[in-house]
């Protein structure tokens, strides 16, 4: 066993600082004022960088050309330091870096002094006899952990033990199975005590496990721990001091969330059914979409499962058609298309050792090899024995792309499912490309979904350069955001699978992952029951990827309609889904431009309201709106917490409660309990019922201005990269209160938004308006809702709901809205 215990030499070496210790060696790169980078080796030397999960670095990296159009590269601050006699010191504006002589350990503290991060001396930094690295830091009681990727279990994960391994967990129990698809090794730490946040990452893409305070020992101060089976302890500390900051400066050296197509917030089909039937496959998925028209269920796509392929043999051939069930590919791409659907075909990495296509890639060395580097590496594999494309090697890169291309996106095909992705190769020793410096597969296998992810994106970029991708991953490392919109796998068909799906989901969000969501009414098991099926959908609908998908083992299917006096309850909860599209999209770019999750833990929005540290079930879709679904069948009334410091108005009746405290609200079968704050801004498309062929040409704001706050709305085209050039749209709608409600609107960019129409829903509890000005010119004021609604602009006030309704032309230009709230005396003189 080698401990890391006295410094030995300190040596600075252009922007960063090297040590030496008695068993390991050290570089501490202060690549910004918040993110400290902490290398260490237990080698002799440090091995050349090449990292293909940073987007941001200081340094010279194997795989700058592969990344060159996503990693910027930074000057890292100055390493000079302060020698203190027990330790030496490092500074950023915001830090203070202190590294420990003997025993050797590093502290992080802010600038007040609070203890940010401080490693257990004498056991910080380990490599055991088998060659596993150690990280040992110190835990207080106080510490809540979050993130860690995509993990069951409760929000907060102190006192747990979790092993990063990306592995397909069938019919996964979503509260206790670990570990699931996913394999991200970062998470954030909040102490309630000073309510600060900050953020560990480990880039090392060997198996490892996280023990959050599980283990426990006299002998030491209560300490966590981190557990790598090889490579190095790369760990990058990264200070917030909030949450949002943590997620912000985490994903600024992982890469943001893609800009996704605007379609892929719509409901999205899917059954592994249809592709399953002898023949005519084809048909049951346009008659499908039919039917949404038909039933006024929107829907803006298909996943369609990989029984296409299937062979002659009965076993699935990724880049083969089965043309007993897809007579016409090309037509029937195209046929999708006209229905207003984007059609996403189900991709998978592992190639059967009967596949048609099996010798192409062996003959061109695209796989990953035995130990021996003799031959392809043969594994299990869904249907028999197969190969796994190595995507570290341009060869296998290549020749997938060329595949996917004559196959697929050729047709006209711009979305790519790609599943099965976890590479679960049983011989850690397999070899793999790695650019040319070989590899084993133990180092690299979540690293593969990624690069899977990255090649179909480049794909649509080559053959359609100004179209924007869509590709749905199933697997993934630290920085899958960048290229795909990701779900949790096949989950269980239970009423515990979409409660704690929801964790699930927040978690991951935590993570850098914005756009990701779950199998909506459960993947594996029997059909849902209708009250189930009801409130998975009710949840389902603010998830950034909304999929309604199965593989029942009760030889049904689950479609929107499968419970036809239920129906109903489905509809219009996908309905509300399409209203907030304008809100999602919005979102969706915030993900883009701040890596801020969409779905998103109340702590994340309340750090101060101590009730919700161990919150795990209510969440905030953006900033502005609560839901707390019923997770509990049976249910006739939900109990809510809502969080202090503003109010909450419900969603129908604009009720308002103030927060701090705990609510029992009554529910019904219709019911998604749902409450926007004060302050908030939330743009509604009231008539949208298909993204790919609706324009938004009316458009209603929902707002409460008892606080000042601002919200960016977003509006591009939603489907080509014209947005890069300046072809968009942002308006930054603000309230301020100086006098009476002033509602600005400044816009930004080229794009010249569809809507003609606006609508202002105005939250007016306290008073009514006594006038409305548009810039400087008086709107009518109208008592008969009639006749406002006959108007071409104007307002009345709806005593019901306490509400102004305000109606205008859109302006396209920079403008203000003027309400003006005193109280008209009508009795003095």
């Amino acid at each position: 066993m080698m401990i890391s215990n006295k410094i030995i030499s300190l040596k600075n070496i252009d922007n960063y600082l090297e040590i030496t210790t008695n068993a390991a060696k050290y570089r501490i790169v202060l690549l910004n004022d918040d993110i400290v980078r902490i290398r260490c080796t237990f080698d002799k030397e440090f091995k050349e960088e090449a990292s293909y999960a940073l987007v941001m670095t200081a340094w010279e990296d194997k795989m700058d050309e592969l990344l060159k159009d996503e990693r910027k590269k930074v000057v890292a601050l100055s390493s000079k330091y302060e020698d203190l006699d027990s330790h030496i010191l490092l500074t950023t504006k915001n830090l203070n870096i202190s590294i420990y002589k003997e025993p050797f350990g590093i502290e992080i503290t802010d600038k007040e002094g609070n203890v940010l991060h401080s490693d257990l001396k004498e056991k910080s930094y380990v490599k055991d006899a088998l060659g596993r690295l150690y990280h040992y830091s110190c835990m207080d009681d106080e510490d809540y952990f979050y993130g860690f990727g995509e993990k069951a279990g409760y929000l907060n994960k102190k006192s747990r033990r979790m092993r990063m391994h990306n592995v397909d967990t069938i019919g996964y129990d979503s509260e206790c199975t670990d570990p699931l698809y996913k394999h991200i090794p970062f998470y954030i730490k909040f102490n309630n005590r000073n309510n600060i946040a900050s953020g560990i990452f480990y880039n090392n893409s060997y198996d490892s496990t996280f023990d959050m305070g599980c283990e426990r020992s006299g002998y030491w101060n209560k300490y966590s721990y981190f557990c790598a089976d090889g490579g190095e302890l790369d760990t990058f500390f990264i200070y917030g001091p909030k949450i949002k900051d943590v997620v912000r400066n985490y994903t600024d050296l992982t890469g943001k969330t893609a800009m996704s197509t605007k379609y892929s917030l719509g409901y999205m089909g899917s059954t592994m059914y249809y592709t399953e039937l002898d023949k005519n496959s084809d048909k049951a998925i346009l008659q499908f979409l039919d039917k949404c028209k038909k039933e006024e269920i929107p829907c803006d796509g298909f996943f369609m499962s990989s029984g296409y392929t299937t062979g002659e043999d009965g076993k699935r051939y990724v880049f083969n058609w089965n043309y007993d069930r897809f007579e016409n590919p090309a037509e029937f791409v195209s046929k999708v298309k006209e229905k207003g659907a984007c059609l996403a075909p189900n991709v998978k990495p592992g190639m059967l050792i009967s596949h048609p296509l099996y010798k192409e890639f062996d003959e061109a060395g695209a796989y990953i090899k035995d130990e021996k580097e003799e031959k392809s590496q043969i594994d299990r594999y869904w249907g028999g024995s197969a190969s796994f494309v190595d995507f570290t090697n341009p060869k296998g890169r290549e020749l997938w792309k060329n595949h996917l291309k004559e196959s697929l996106v050729s047709l006209g095909i711009t979305s790519i499912w790609n599943d099965n992705n976890e590479f679960e190769i049983n011989d850690s020793e397999a070899v793999c490309c790695f650019e040319g410096m070989k590899k084993e597969i133990s180092a690299l296998r979540p690293i593969m979904p990624n690069l899977m992810a990255f090649m179909a994106k480049e794909t649509i970029a080559e053959v359609y350069p100004n179209t924007r991708p869509y590709v749905i991953n199933r697997a993934g490392f630290a920085g899958i955001q960048r290229y795909a919109q990701t779900w949790a796998g096949d989950n269980n068909t239970s009423w515990k699978s979409l409660k704690f799906n929801i964790p699930v989901i927040l978690g991951l969000g935590l993570s850098g992952v914005a756009n990701q969501g779950c199998d909506i009414g459960g993947f594996f098991g029997p059909a849902p029951e209708p009250e189930l099926f009801v409130r998975w959908v009710q949840n389902g609908i603010f998830q950034p990827r909304f999929s309604i998908h199965s593989c029942n083992n009760d030889n049904t299917v689950t479609e929107p309609w499968m419970y036809p006096s239920y129906t109903k309850y489905i509809k219009d909860a996908i309905q509300l889904r399409y209203k907030l599209v304008p809100y999602l999209y919005s979102l969706l770019f915030e993900a883009a431009t701040e890596g801020s999750p969409i779905m998103r833990p109340l702590i994340y929005e309340f750090p101060e309201d101590k009730k919700l540290l161990e919150e795990s079930f209510d969440f905030m879709v953006g900033s502005s709106i609560l839901v707390a679904n019923v997770l509990e069948k049976g249910s006739k009334t939900r109990k809510i917490y809502l969080p202090r410091g503003v109010s909450w108005f419900e969603w129908n009746t604009k009720q308002v409660y103030e927060g701090g405290q705990t609510i029992e609200f009554e529910v019904t079968l219709y019911s998604i309990p749902m409450f926007f704050r004060s302050g908030a801004i939330i743009p509604i498309s009231e008539a949208l019922m298909n993204i790919h062929n609706d324009s938004i040409e009316t458009l209603k704001l929902l707002i409460e201005p008892s606080q000042e706050s601002n919200f960016e709305l977003y509006e591009d085209d939603g489907v080509t990269n014209d947005y890069k050039k300046g072809d968009y749209l942002k308006t930054i709608i603000s309230i301020n209160k100086e006098s009476g409600v002033k509602i600005t609107f400044e816009k930004e960019g080229s794009y010249l938004t569809k809507v003609k129409e606006m609508f202002v829903d105005l939250i007016c509890k306290e008073i009514a308006p006594i006038q409305v000005r548009l810039n400087d010119r008086k709107l009518s004021m109208f008592l008969d809702k009639k006749e406002w609604e006959a108007s071409e602009d104007g307002w009345y006030y709806d005593m019901e709901q306490k509400t102004a309704k305000i109606k205008y032309n859109n302006i396209n230009e920079n403008y203000t809205l003027h309400v003006d709230s005193d109280v008209k005396d009508l009795i003095s003189i």
